[in-house]
């Protein structure tokens, strides 16, 4: 069986490769407690099916707040450090070595943490992007609208309408 593919095919399936040394990184420090430090290795206007960062989290910090996703999976590997990751059920320390799977779904909940005072938590964020996703944080009772290479819009849970109000 022989498969004809165009040259315009061909460079879609091209292969990448990246060294975190030439990437960019993205800093965001708007919030206490949370920091990070990003290097996107899949750009989300890039890539539509898996997103791929490394993330570097200063001492005490937390990149983002307890939150799971309806729609995509989330994956962590630990590259050097130690943290904490939060769940609804408890906490659970990680290190170096460790992945964390974090499935679709309220019950996979999760926030991580760097509980180091001296060294950075590095881990590698492997990520489905399945758009439109939702995303649930059950500290603060919001909910938020993903969409691919769009804003996000975030509500809180307690302002429900009816779905025939003001119609």
């Amino acid at each position: 069986m022989s498969i004809n593919l165009t040259e315009e095919k061909i460079m879609e399936k091209e292969i990448h490769y990246k060294n975190i040394s030439n990437i960019e990184a993205t800093h965001k420090a708007t919030h206490e407690p949370y920091e990070y430090t990003k290097y996107e290795i899949t750009p989300r206007e890039d890539f539509s099916q898996c997103y791929v960062a490394v993330y570097h989290i200063p001492p005490l910090k937390s990149n983002y707040p307890m939150h799971s996703h309806e729609n995509n999976t989330e994956v962590f590997y630990i590259q050097s450090g130690n943290g904490l990751v939060e769940t609804p059920t408890g906490c659970r320390r990680v290190e170096t070595g460790d992945f964390i799977i974090c499935p679709p779904g309220k019950g996979s909940a999760h926030k991580i943490k760097n509980i180091s005072e001296t060294e950075d938590l590095v881990y590698i964020d492997f990520d489905t992007t399945n758009s439109p996703d939702i995303v649930h944080y059950p500290d603060s009772g919001k909910t938020g609208i993903i969409l691919h290479n769009q804003s996000s819009t975030f509500f809180r849970d307690s302002t429900t309408v009816d779905y025939y109000e003001d119609e």
